[in-house]
C-alpha cells in the first residue's frame, strides 16, 4: 500500500469522478483497457453508462488511511439486463414469477464489453487478501441495498476461484478466441490449417480486391472526429437490426479518441471514396479485443475481413498473444478462432431461489462442456500427424 498502512475503510462511488484517475489506473494496471478510468468515465460522461440507462455507478472502493484507493470494483446498481451478455433473463422471469422481485440487482462488470479481465483492482502494493474484501463488499453491498442478486462477470479465472471460496455461485460460458503462436505473417497462420480452410479464407480476403475495398487501420492521431461519425453510423446500423436499442452515445467515442487514443485500433473499409463499414478493437497488454462492427452497404465477405483477419493481422505484426472477437459467432471457428471458457459467479440472496439456479448452472455446464467439446471437433488447424 500507499504508506503500508491496512486499509480502514469502504466507499461506494456513484461516479468515477469522485476519483482521480492516477487512484484508479494504478489499481487497474495497464494491461486491459477496459477497466481503465478512461474507458469507464467516458461511458459514465457520455450519458452511456447512468441511472437513466439503467446503470447506476456504484463502484466499491477501499481506502487506506489517508484516504488514497487502494482497490476498486467497477460495479453498477441495473434496473434490467441489458447489455451484459451473460444471460439471466430467465433467472428474473422464473423469480418474478414466483412471486419475487428480481430487479434492481448489482452487476461488476464493463458495462456492453464482453472481455474478460480483472474485475478486482488492487494496488500493487496491497495485500492479495484485499480481492476478498471487494467480493464480501459486494454481498454486503447487496444485502444492505436489499436486492436480490449481485453478479461479476467476465472475470478472470482465478478471481472466479476466489469467488467460489468465498461462497459465491460459480458459472461458466464460452467465446471464440484467436491464438498467435509465434506467427510472423498471415501465411504462416494460413499453414497450420487445413487446405480447404486455407483455401477458403484465401478465397474471402480476395473478394475484398476484387469488389476495390480499400481497408485502413487506424490509431492515436490517425483517428479523426469525420472517422468517428462514419462509425457511428455503422454501429447505429447494427443495433437497429440486432438488437434495437443503442447503449452508447456519439459523444462517448470523442471522449474515447481524448482519454485511450493509444489503446483504440479502428479498422475502416472504403469504396468510391466513402467510408462502408468498420470494427473498433481496443489493444491491451497481449490481446487485442474486438468491440463494435457496422457497415453502410452489403459487401460479401467485408464483415470475416474487417472484423477477424485484419484483426489477426494486426496481432501479429504487434506480437499480440491473443485476439478475442467478442460474444457469440460459432462460424468464428472455420476463421481459426477456437472455443475458450468464460467465467461468471453470482449472489443470491435468497436460499431457495438460489439453489434452484445451482440446479440449471450444474447441468447448463455439462452442456457447455459437451458443446466446446464438439467445437473443437471443428477445428480448421492440421492435426499433430500434420493431416491437410
Amino acid at each position: 500500500m500507499p504508506d503500508g498502512r491496512e486499509p480502514t475503510t469502504i466507499k461506494v462511488l456513484t461516479s468515477l469522478s469522485d476519483v482521480s484517475a492516477e487512484q484508479w489506473d494504478t489499481c487497474a494496471g495497464p494491461n486491459n483497457p477496459f477497466v481503465s478510468h478512461g474507458f469507464l468515465s467516458a461511458l459514465e460522461d457520455s450519458d452511456s453508462a447512468c441511472a437513466d440507462s439503467g446503470w447506476l455507478p456504484q463502484h466499491l472502493t477501499v481506502l487506506d488511511d489517508n484516504g488514497c484507493v487502494i482497490a476498486a470494483a467497477p460495479l453498477y446498481l441495473k434496473s434490467h439486463s441489458y447489455g451484459e451478455y451473460v444471460f439471466d433473463w430467465g433467472w428474473a422471469e422464473s423469480y418474478e414469477r414466483a412471486g419475487g422481485k428480481y430487479y434492481p440487482k448489482l452487476l461488476s462488470a464493463v458495462p456492453f464489453t464482453p472481455a474478460t479481465g480483472r474485475r478486482f483492482l488492487l494496488h500493487p502494493d496491497a495485500p492479495p487478501d484485499l480481492t476478498n474484501v471487494l467480493i464480501v463488499g459486494i454481498a454486503q453491498l447487496a444485502e444492505k441495498q436489499n436486492v436480490s442478486t449481485a453478479h461479476i462477470t467476465f472475470l478472470t479465472e482465478s478471481e472466479y476461484d476466489q469467488c467460489g471460496d468465498n461462497g459465491l455461485l460459480l458459472r461458466k460460458g464460452r467465446q471464440f478466441h484467436w491464438e498467435n503462436k509465434g506467427y510472423e505473417t498471415f501465411d504462416d497462420f494460413l499453414a497450420t490449417l487445413t487446405s480447404r480452410k486455407r483455401k477458403a479464407i484465401r478465397k474471402e480476403r480476395a473478394a475484398i480486391e476484387k469488389q476495390d475495398i480499400q481497408m485502413k487501420t487506424l490509431s492515436g492521431s490517425e483517428i479523426t472526429e469525420s472517422h468517428w461519425d462514419a462509425f457511428y453510423q455503422f454501429y447505429n446500423d447494427t443495433t437497429d437490426r440486432k438488437w434495437g436499442h443503442r447503449y452508447l452515445t456519439r459523444s462517448f467515442f470523442s471522449l474515447l479518441q481524448e482519454r485511450l487514443p493509444e489503446r483504440i485500433v479502428l479498422i475502416m473499409a472504403e469504396h468510391d471514396g466513402q467510408w462502408i463499414g468498420g470494427a473498433i478493437n481496443f489493444c491491451g497488454h497481449d490481446t487485442l479485443y474486438g468491440r463494435y462492427w457496422g457497415c453502410a452497404e452489403d459487401f460479401k465477405f467485408l464483415h470475416f475481413e474487417t472484423c477477424y483477419y485484419r484483426a489477426i493481422d494486426y496481432a501479429i505484426s504487434h506480437q499480440l498473444a491473443w485476439v478475442e472477437a467478442g460474444a457469440q459467432g460459432p462460424h468464428k471457428i472455420q476463421r481459426g478462432y477456437l472455443p475458450r471458457p468464460t467465467y461468471s459467479a453470482h449472489w443470491i440472496a435468497d436460499p431457495s431461489f438460489r439453489d434452484a439456479v445451482k440446479r440449471f448452472v450444474d447441468t447448463e455446464q455439462r452442456e457447455i462442456d459437451q458443446e466446446m467439446a464438439l467445437l473443437m471437433q471443428e477445428s480448421p488447424y492440421r492435426n499433430e500427424n500434420g493431416d491437410s
